[in-house]
């Protein structure tokens, strides 16, 4: 049986999530069972054009308003933060009942930057997983107390490419 892993793709830059529906994608076409529940993105564009990677790939959020986290009302906010640990509890039960050859938590990070959750929490819910399950958790800071429960750091940053750039014939 093949060990799976688990992986994160951080950093400041723009590029996480796509990064990671991108390996999704690839392993759909591995026919690979893949589950992705998105954090932190509101209802929006990016969301709901998600969707249309299902069947081959299932795609879940449990927000329920359309503003950005950071522009909600305290009140709405503790009702997003709800939503949001149903996701995170979703999450464990599809690890617990083997639901999936890779799980991809995008923006689950930010749930602990945000204070909704915290990283031993990220902790139990990898603990939940099968062997051979793959998991992938996006955002943008990297909680050093995962460090004993991750196989790959992936850190996406820009580059300043100024005029030295050589160009390519």
């Amino acid at each position: 049986m093949k060990k799976g892993i688990v992986q994160v793709v951080c950093g400041e830059s723009k590029g996480k999530s796509a990064c990671a529906v991108g390996m999704a994608v690839k392993a759909a076409g591995r026919s690979k069972n893949i589950v992705i529940i998105q954090f932190l993105k509101g209802k929006n564009e990016e969301t709901e054009i998600s969707k249309r990677l299902e069947p081959e790939i299932k795609v879940f959020s449990f927000e329920k308003s359309e503003k950005h986290y950071c522009d909600l009302s305290t009140e709405e906010r503790q009702e997003e933060a709800a939503n949001m640990k149903n996701g995170v509890n979703f999450a464990k039960k599809v690890l617990s009942t083997r639901g999936c050859d890779i799980l991809v938590l995008d923006e689950i990070l930010g749930l602990v930057d945000c204070g909704i959750i915290e990283a031993s929490d990220i902790e139990r819910l990898l603990e939940a997983r099968a062997e051979d399950v793959d998991v992938i958790l996006t955002g943008i800071v990297f909680p050093k107390e995962l460090s004993g429960c991750v196989d790959r750091v992936s850190r996406i940053e820009s580059v300043d490419i100024g005029s030295s750039c050589q160009k390519y014939s």
